[in-house]
């Protein structure tokens, strides 16, 4: 990856719905050479995918909170259990699994506190070895969606 590929990657961080001409231009690259390497970043998954940005008070989920996941067991199907049945949870949008203690972290969103509530305790607390769930609120994100950074 060269510095035109990672200009590239910057710019459609900022803006994921310019054009390849409008890319091109940006970059100093004539049409054809730019959607060629756009293409090979995107098959080299160097570039994963193109999303909108929603905000999720818009689609009445203003509740946020980050949750701490303390596993019971960690043996492999346990942990492939748990990590299949987060899945099937919609109101999570971002699981990682840690070193150390918690195991896991995930930002759930729901419509207010009460939903976090029946969430918890009728969804999460029932997942596959799940000891301890430990929440906390946010109540105001700081920094959000910050393109990586990609000069070398």
């Amino acid at each position: 990856m060269d510095n035109i590929d990672r200009k590239m990657i910057a710019l459609l961080e900022a803006e994921a719905r310019l054009t390849v001409t409008e890319l091109a231009q940006r970059v100093g690259l004539s049409v054809a050479p730019c959607h060629r390497r756009l293409r090979e970043l995107e098959r080299a998954g160097a570039i994963r995918g193109y999303r909108a940005v929603v905000d999720p008070a818009a689609l009445g989920l203003g509740f946020e909170a980050l949750v701490s996941v303390t596993m019971d067991r960690e043996d492999a199907r346990t942990i492939t259990d748990f990590e299949n049945a987060l899945e099937s949870v919609r109101e999570i949008r971002d699981a990682e699994r840690l070193f150390g203690d918690p195991d896991y972290l995930l930002r759930v969103a729901t419509a207010d506190i009460a939903s976090y509530q029946r969430l918890r305790d009728e969804k999460l607390a029932t997942l596959p070895g799940v000891r301890r769930i430990t929440s906390t609120i946010v109540m105001k994100r700081i920094v959000e969606h910050r393109p990586y950074p990609t000069s070398s």
